[in-house]
């Protein structure tokens, strides 16, 4: 299991990289192991400003459907269009690369003293274990 040390992570199974203001957050490899196939990704949330553990919206897998939770709270900017039905359709992205290609979502965060609330690389290494 991959575990990149530039990213924080929720026990949800949500991680989080910045990039100057902005949060780029999917979910871990662990998560996407567990789902099995993704198939869908819906977010309907874009524009909204929404609170820490808000669900921003949800991954379909052949056997399961998960919510997504916000990591930290903020606008949700923009939804990763190669994995939206409108878009590219290739939710199997997440399943690809979890880290690079398939992120969910974009976010301009509002309080980011929350991002100190999240797990490093190793404390959630230990977490899934």
């Amino acid at each position: 299991m991959n575990f990149p040390k530039d990213v924080k992570y929720t026990k949800e199974h949500e991680w989080v990289k910045m990039d100057g203001d902005v949060a780029i957050i999917g979910i871990t490899d662990f998560a996407q192991g567990e789902l099995g196939e993704l198939v869908y990704v819906e977010v309907d949330t874009i524009g909204e400003t929404l609170h820490k553990d808000d669900i921003f919206g949800t991954v379909e897998a052949v056997k399961t459907t998960s919510d997504l939770f916000m990591p930290v709270s903020g606008e949700v900017l923009e939804f990763n269009s190669e994995l939206s039905e409108d878009g590219g359709d290739n939710p199997g992205l997440i399943n690809e690369d979890p880290y690079g290609k398939g992120w969910i979502i974009k976010v301009k965060i509002s309080d980011s003293s929350e991002l100190e609330q999240l797990m490093d690389a190793d404390t959630y290494a230990a977490l899934v274990g």
